[in-house]
């Protein structure tokens, strides 16, 4: 079988919509041409958990039909699109990653976000693999099986989690928009580390009803895409469907209208010597087109290292129930049990005085924005590394606190954030930029990093995989 061209992926999202009105390319080939590539590509990287074919192809004619009778959705409508395997959709429930019987306390009814994404018009491919219970960040799963990052074909390197099917199906052309969720990077880790943008929303922004939950305080929706325009032109389809009477469309902005934070603390320590390069160039080519830049303290951003080892694995256990836990354990990816089994021994008032402490520092952290429009740092310390090297469990944690370490401070301060590409390494994988905005202002976010991510050159794509290669 040969491989049919990525539909979405040279066109964008407006493209697409164009096209799709034009005449020029129906919902329907371009449904067959992605489950084509999945077909070929899938079993290759594993992104997907489940494919549905049949319902999606229905979809998709039932769109083309509803356009040709002058019924127009919007500009997402027709679009291809894969799902994290943690929302209900069609009354399927979600595997969230794991071999636990789930069913009886998940159920059967979709969520406020699923509804939305289907009255856009969006056609539903499938369904993505992730990290277990989305309790992990490196992509690694032994329950489910990891996905393979398509930027390097000769070795298995980590995807990023936990929406990690969501980036790889992404960047291997097997879908024209990815959704993810974040609690402490879920998104922007694997679009980093697929060379894609990912957009984490404000929490709360987009009602998680219908999905499993990590972390209630800290779970949030997300879209992985190809550029920021295409996150920005989704962003505003699907917030619309939601919030119809909030965050209205940002008009552009330009570089010499802002005003870049770079962290003084923090999130510039241990960083990969080629990333920060990297990041230093971005800085440099902004600050030639007009964006100014002012170095900034983040205050109690270590707060972040001590609250989500308690409140993650005791919100997840008490959704689980203790006894169901204990009585399924065995089941479960055995780093993931291991941090779940913390959360038994984990003491009410303990975890009680860190959330009053969270919220202390979200306050103390509002000003920061007075005087500046965003926070930039890298995405992730490091490029993707090798899934053998977490065979070590020094180096699996020390990749995995390398992953988090930039991404979990917007989940813990309650801001909504972004990461696009900004180069490549020396080993020819991509490197991602962080841009953190205050909470509830994800429009404006969407464009700065419209504003920006125009400067930046762009990165090549990865090509598709030759089957021989693959182990």
């Amino acid at each position: 079988m040969n491989l049919p061209s990525d539909p979405v992926a040279s066109l964008g999202i407006a493209g697409f919509a164009d096209a799709l009105r034009r005449g020029d390319i129906t919902s329907e080939q371009a449904v067959s041409a992605y489950l084509a590539r999945i077909e070929i590509l899938d079993p290759l990287v594993r992104a997907y958990e489940t494919v549905d074919a049949t319902r999606a192809l229905a979809t998709a004619r039932a769109m083309d039909m509803l356009l040709a009778n002058g019924v127009d959705l919007g500009p997402l409508m027709g679009l291809p699109v894969s799902v994290k395997d943690l929302f209900i959709v069609d009354g399927i429930t979600p595997h969230a990653g794991s071999n636990l019987p789930l069913q009886d306390k998940l159920g059967t009814h979709e969520g406020t976000f699923i509804l939305a994404l289907k009255s856009s018009g969006c056609v539903i491919l499938g369904t993505t693999r992730m990290v277990e219970f989305a309790l992990g960040i490196t992509g690694h799963s032994e329950s489910r099986g990891t996905p393979w990052n398509p930027w390097d074909d000769q070795q298995h390197r980590l995807p990023g989690g936990s929406s990690s099917g969501a980036g790889v199906a992404l960047a291997s052309g097997l879908c024209g928009l990815s959704i993810g969720s974040d609690t402490g990077g879920s998104v922007r880790v694997p679009a980093a580390m697929c060379g894609l943008f990912g957009l984490k929303t404000t929490v709360g922004l987009w009602p998680t009803d219908g999905a499993f939950p990590l972390e209630p305080n800290t779970d949030s929706i997300g879209l992985l895409t190809r550029t920021a325009q295409d996150a920005s032109i989704a962003f505003h389809a699907l917030n619309n469907r939601i919030n119809p009477s909030s965050q209205p469309h940002q008009t552009p902005i330009t570089p010499d209208q802002l005003t870049l934070g770079v962290p003084d603390n923090y999130f510039l320590e241990g960083v990969d010597s080629e990333m920060k390069i990297a990041f230093d160039r971005a800085l440099s080519v902004f600050k030639r087109n007009g964006a100014k830049q002012t170095h900034v303290h983040v205050p109690d951003v270590d707060g972040r290292e001590r609250y989500f080892p308690v409140a993650m694995p005791a919100h997840l256990l008490a959704w689980l129930g203790e006894e169901f836990f204990l009585e399924h354990q065995e089941l479960i990816d055995p780093i993931i049990r291991a941090r779940i089994d913390k959360g038994i021994s984990i003491k009410a008032h303990h975890y009680l005085t860190l959330a009053e402490e969270r919220q202390c520092h979200i306050e103390s952290a509002q000003p920061l924005f007075d005087q500046i429009d965003v926070i930039a740092s890298p995405t992730t310390q490091a490029p993707p590394q090798k899934l053998s090297e977490l065979q070590d469990p020094d180096m699996a944690m020390q990749a995995a606190m390398g992953m988090t370490r930039n991404t979990q401070p917007a989940n813990y301060f309650d801001w909504c954030a972004v990461t696009l590409p900004m180069g490549t390494h020396s080993n020819g994988l991509p490197l991602g930029l962080q841009l953190n905005g205050p909470g509830n202002n994800d429009s404006r976010l969407l464009a700065i990093a419209v504003a920006l991510e125009n400067l930046l050159d762009p990165i090549p794509q990865p090509k598709p995989f030759r089957g021989h290669k693959l182990r």
